[in-house]
């Protein structure tokens, strides 16, 4: 059932008008149709009460929009069986033809509240419904306790609706807020993805457009090497236009991996090793830590070349994060098996963190920091994703982040 603030607004403002429909009910039957159904002529009693629900009624109109809480929806539906008790009782008791009314709130709690709320009202209502039938004058009473078949057929009536109500139509309203669930979480994913469509499309563009600067650059280059070999400057050049070209050509071959759904087979020790390497060629000031448990080490996994940089991402903003807080790039990976089937890879970060708020939405959509997006993080969930895999951001207890990724394991 969705439970977005537009729908438990609509959903409160039904409730409050239906709440009034209640309590015009009530009057019509008591002043204009007391002889026609048969009804008891109430005590004068029961005007204080319709007064006080009157009130109730009016206090509801004014807060619907904070009934949309699971507990004062729960109160209200309370206090709307209470006043039906009240009301059935003084104008019939059990011989109140409109006792099937009690279901109602009991209804409503079935379709949009937790198992326990139903559950509770429905005992309220029915011990309330049994006192009445036991309540009775002789009439409805045969040799002290029996009951008459009729009363004792609407009881059993009443117990087995309530029962329905509690059991059927509570499961069949969980199951459609599951798929309701699912579907908020596919369209999400499909806006994910249209997001990653965009964002693949650009890069592929701008890779294009870069091919030729960086070529221009490396006969440049070529050329300032002739003059001067020893120059330090054409060292940090060579450096980081090498850097460029092999995050090119690693682009490139992501690409036509993902584009022909090749998947290879490795291990976590090869993994770690070309990670160590890469990291090592292109960024050589993070002090990277990696440790493997021994039945990890061993294990196969299934990916494609969009792993590797997906995680060198993470490391790249881990990195980050400490040298602003600790002022090293530190970097610690752990890597252990979190089932038989399952391999995790935590990484973790010395910075200052990140608010709830923040993690809710980084990896699953762009966000505004000063410090960016939240592209290569969302680029990296994706991939994982992709994979079978899974990442997931929580608060580390002593200090910065941990980044956890789950990959499946090939089985034995």
């Amino acid at each position: 059932m969705n439970n977005s603030p537009s729908f438990m607004g609509t959903t409160t403002d039904q409730l409050s008008t239906l709440r009034l429909a209640y309590w015009l009910l009530k009057l019509g039957l008591i002043f204009f149709a007391t002889e026609l159904f048969g009804l008891t002529t109430p005590p004068i009693e029961l005007n204080y009460v319709l007064v006080i629900e009157a009130l109730y009624v009016a206090i509801s109109f004014r807060v619907r929009y904070m009934l949309g809480r699971k507990q004062l929806l729960f109160i209200t539906l309370l206090l709307d069986t209470i006043f039906w008790i009240i009301w059935l009782y003084c104008t019939g008791s059990a011989a109140n033809a409109f006792t099937s009314l009690l279901l109602l709130p009991i209804a409503i709690a079935a379709i949009m509240l937790p198992q326990w709320a139903p559950w509770c009202l429905a005992i309220i209502s029915t011990t309330a419904y049994s006192a009445m039938i036991f309540s009775q004058p002789d009439h409805s009473l045969h040799h002290g306790m029996d009951m008459s078949s009729h009363y004792l057929g609407m009881w059993f009536n009443f117990v087995i609706s309530a029962l329905v109500l509690t059991t059927t139509v509570a499961f069949i309203a969980k199951r459609i807020r599951q798929k309701d669930a699912e579907l908020n979480y596919l369209r999400e994913a499909q806006l994910r993805q249209e997001k990653l469509l965009a964002l693949g499309t650009v890069s592929a563009q701008m890779a294009h457009q870069l091919a030729t600067p960086l070529a221009t650059l490396r006969l440049l280059l070529e050329e300032l090497v002739e003059d001067n070999q020893s120059s330090p400057l054409t060292i940090e050049m060579h450096k980081a236009l090498s850097r460029c070209e092999a995050s090119l050509t690693d682009l490139r071959q992501a690409t036509e991996s993902i584009r022909s759904e090749k998947m290879h087979a490795q291990t976590v020790a090869a993994l770690v090793k070309t990670l160590k390497d890469q990291v090592n060629l292109l960024m050589p000031e993070v002090k990277l830590s990696i440790t493997v448990s021994d039945n990890a080490s061993h294990a196969t996994i299934h990916s494609d070349m969009s792993l590797l940089p997906a995680l060198l991402a993470l490391i790249e903003n881990a990195a980050r994060a400490s040298e602003e807080v600790i002022q090293t790039p530190k970097v610690e990976i752990n890597i252990t098996l979190k089932t038989m089937a399952v391999l995790s890879i935590a990484i973790y970060d010395f910075g200052q963190g990140m608010s709830e708020s923040l993690l809710a939405k980084l990896g699953h959509k762009l966000i505004e920091n000063p410090k960016g997006l939240g592209i290569a993080v969302l680029l990296s969930h994706a991939s994982f994703e992709r994979l079978g895999g899974e990442l997931t951001l929580q608060p580390n207890q002593d200090k910065g982040m941990i980044a956890t990724v789950t990959l499946p394991i090939e089985k034995a």
